[in-house]
């Protein structure tokens, strides 16, 4: 999508049904292993990761952290914050684990540190969809996937009130 593209879908996501869906990503890569470790893709894989990692036994588990600028440009700049100590063998038996490949400018970066990695997310979207092994959920690009961590509980306002507005 181009820069200052308005998103026209919204696909919230609760708690639940991230968890859900990370330990679906788990069934599919529990056959794929075995791994040395897992690296999340801070900070949005932390939470899928920790699930993955549960459930295929994981232990050893690193970070890469990644700060993206002009998010909704292909070819948008990524800044490595700090690296991982897969990069040694080029992420060869390692896990890769984020929650979501957007325009897939991140998922690009990391591919060209740990290039031998597996690559999962829960939530993919099609630019970003290429560069990934595995994946649960497809959305349209035009979407903006609301997670738990970006949501709070708030008063929702009375149908009545609603309709009173509109006149």
């Amino acid at each position: 999508m181009a820069a200052g593209t308005t998103y026209s879908k919204m696909f919230p996501v609760s708690w639940t049904e991230l968890h859900r869906d990370a330990k679906a990503l788990a069934w599919r890569l529990a056959d794929a292993g075995p791994y040395k470790g897992l690296v999340a893709i801070t900070r949005g894989g932390l939470v899928p990761a920790a699930i993955v990692a549960r459930e295929l036994e994981l232990r050893l588990i690193d970070t890469i952290c990644c700060s993206t600028y002009e998010k909704t440009k292909r070819g948008a700049k990524v800044e490595v914050l700090k690296g991982t100590q897969a990069e040694a063998d080029k992420g060869e038996d390692w896990l890769i684990v984020d929650d979501l490949v957007d325009t897939g400018v991140t998922a690009e970066r990391v591919r060209q540190m740990l290039p031998k990695a597996h690559f999962a997310t829960v939530y993919a979207k099609p630019a970003g969809k290429p560069m990934v092994d595995t994946f649960i959920t497809e959305v349209s690009q035009d979407t903006w996937i609301l997670f738990p961590w970006d949501q709070e509980a708030v008063m929702s306002t009375p149908i009545f009130e609603l309709k009173q507005k509109r006149r």
